[in-house]
């Protein structure tokens, strides 16, 4: 599953909206945001910003079960 569709999924689950997406990624417009869903240029930061907007973490989970977790604000 692309990662856009991955986060209207998201979206959806934690009843958020994707047009409250523009000021969480600090877009100017509505074209940007939506630029960015249908050519998928989602950075690592952009994705951690959207899980704390939706009350999640972005992490990798080694195989051991430690976790890394990807923060917005570092």
């Amino acid at each position: 599953m692309a990662i856009s569709k991955k986060i209207k999924t998201l979206l959806t689950e934690c009843d958020k909206k994707q047009a409250d997406l523009q000021e969480v990624l600090d877009m100017s417009s509505k074209q940007s945001l939506s630029n960015k869903f249908s050519n998928e240029r989602w950075s690592a930061e952009d994705l951690a910003k959207i899980a704390e907007f939706c009350g999640c973490k972005l992490a990798f989970i080694l195989p051991n079960g430690e976790r890394i977790v990807i923060d917005a604000n570092e």
